[in-house]
C-alpha cells in the first residue's frame, strides 16, 4: 500500500503547487475581465462579485494522480436590495435540494421585472432564482469575456471554455512551454454560487435530477466547501504530525478506481456514484470523530484503512450515511458552523441508491480490499490509468 501510494496516487508538492498558482493567475485575469464587463448592463442585472473560491481535493491535501482537474467557485452578486433566501425543497427534488427565494423591498418585482423575467421561475406562487438560467447566463458571460483573456496569456498558455449543458463550464488550460516547468494541461471546473454568508454558497445540482421535478430549475445544492476546509485544518492540528488520515483517503481512492476496470456496465458506473469522492470523504469524517486521533498515527496506516473499509461496508449495508455538516451536532466547536447549517434537516447521501445496489457495492468493496495487493498488480499498468469520467 505504501508503494502503490508512492508510485502512482501522491501527487509531486513542486508540481502541484506550480498548477495551482498558474491555475490561480489564470481564473484571476478571467474573474476580473467577466466582473468588469458584468457592470456595463446596469444594476438590475447578475455580475460578478470579483473574488474565487478553492475548492476540492487539490487545495485539500488529497489529490491523487496528477493536478491536472480544479474546482473554482465563482461567487455571484444579486442586484442591490436583493437578498437570497434558501429553504429545504421538501418534496420538490432530491434530498438535501434547495430552492433559492428572493427577499427584497415593496414593489420590486414591478421595478426589476428584467431580472425576474431573465433569471427566476414561479414556484408555488412566489419567485424563486433558477440554477439553470443562472448557469446559462455564467457560461455565456465568460465565453464573451474568454478574448480579452485569451489575448492577455497569449505568452503564458492557451486558453479554451467548452460547456455542456446543466453543466458548470470548464476552463482548459494549456501552459506555454517556455513559461511554467510542469507542462500540464488543466482543466479547471468553474461554479457560478450564490453567496449565503458564513462561506455558504448554493450551487446548481448536477442534470440528474428525479423525473418529474415540478421545477427542476429551481432547485440548488448547498455547498459547504470551506467548512470541510476548516474541519481538515482543526483535525490536522489535532491529530499527530504523522497522522495518515488523508492517506487513507488517497489510497481508498485508488483503490476505488482501481477496481473499476474489473467491473461491467451498468454496475460500473453505480460503482462509482456510490463511492464518489465526497461520499468516501464523509465517511472519513465521521469515523475520525469516533475515536481518538492519536491512533490515525501513520505506523497504524492498515488498521485504520481496514476499518474505514469496514465503516463504509457497514453504511452501505444500513443504507445510510448522513451529510457532514447538514444538522450533524457532534462537530467539533472549534469549527464555527453558522446556524443554517446546525438547523438543516439532516441528509441521507445513501438515499438515491436501492437496497441491491448498495449490498453489491458493499460486497465489492470488501472484495476490493481483500484482493488489494492483486488489483494493484493487475491494474497498475499506464493504460489502466487513463483518465475516468468523475460523477
Amino acid at each position: 500500500l505504501e508503494r502503490f501510494h508512492a508510485r502512482q496516487l501522491r501527487v509531486s508538492p513542486h508540481v502541484l503547487g506550480h498548477s495551482k498558482a498558474h491555475v490561480g493567475r489564470v481564473v484571476a485575469e478571467l474573474v476580473r475581465a467577466a466582473k468588469a464587463q458584468g457592470l456595463q448592463p446596469g444594476p438590475l442585472a447578475l455580475s460578478l462579485r470579483g473574488d474565487f473560491v478553492r475548492i476540492g481535493s487539490a487545495y485539500e491535501q488529497h489529490k491523487v494522480r496528477s493536478p491536472d482537474c480544479f474546482d473554482i467557485l465563482v461567487p455571484l452578486r444579486l442586484p442591490p436590495h436583493l437578498e437570497p433566501q434558501p429553504r429545504c425543497a421538501d418534496g420538490l427534488g432530491p434530498c438535501g435540494a434547495f430552492v433559492c427565494g428572493l427577499r427584497a423591498r415593496d414593489g420590486w418585482a414591478r421595478r426589476c421585472r428584467p431580472f425576474a423575467e431573465g433569471f427566476c421561475v414561479e414556484l408555488q406562487g412566489r419567485s424563486h432564482l433558477s440554477s439553470g438560467l443562472v448557469l446559462r447566463w455564467f457560461q455565456g458571460h465568460l465565453q464573451r469575456c474568454l478574448g480579452a483573456v485569451r489575448y492577455r496569456l497569449q505568452e503564458r498558455c492557451r486558453v479554451s471554455l467548452s460547456a455542456c449543458p446543466g453543466h458548470p463550464p470548464t476552463l482548459h488550460i494549456l501552459p506555454c512551454s517556455d513559461y511554467v516547468c510542469c507542462h500540464i494541461s488543466m482543466a479547471v471546473r468553474l461554479i457560478p454560487a450564490i453567496p449565503l454568508g458564513d462561506a455558504l454558497y448554493l450551487t446548481a445540482l448536477p442534470p440528474q435530477g428525479p423525473h418529474g421535478s415540478p421545477a427542476p430549475e429551481a432547485l440548488w445544492g448547498l455547498n459547504a466547501s470551506r467548512q470541510e476546509q476548516r474541519l481538515l485544518g482543526w483535525l490536522k492540528e489535532q491529530a499527530p504530525a504523522s497522522s495518515c488520515h488523508l492517506k487513507c483517503l488517497q489510497i481508498l481512492k485508488g483503490l476505488r478506481d482501481l477496481r473499476r476496470h474489473g467491473l461491467e456496465e451498468p454496475f460500473c458506473s453505480q460503482w462509482g456514484r456510490v463511492l464518489s469522492s465526497y461520499v468516501l470523504k464523509t465517511a472519513l469524517f465521521s469515523l475520525l470523530l469516533q475515536g481518538p486521533l492519536e491512533a490515525w498515527d501513520e505506523r497504524f496506516l492498515v488498521e485504520r484503512l481496514e476499518d474505514l473499509v469496514l465503516y463504509l461496508r457497514d453504511c452501505l449495508r444500513r443504507q445510510v450515511l448522513m451529510d457532514f455538516f447538514l444538522g450533524n451536532a457532534s462537530i467539533p466547536e472549534a469549527v464555527a458552523l453558522p446556524r443554517f447549517l446546525k438547523e438543516a434537516a439532516p441528509v441521507n447521501l445513501l438515499s438515491a441508491f436501492d437496497g441491491p445496489t448498495l449490498d453489491l457495492v458493499a460486497f465489492q468493496l470488501i472484495s476490493t480490499w481483500i484482493q488489494a495487493p492483486h488489483i494493484i498488480r493487475m491494474y497498475s499498468s499506464p493504460r489502466h490509468w487513463r483518465p475516468v469520467p468523475t460523477p
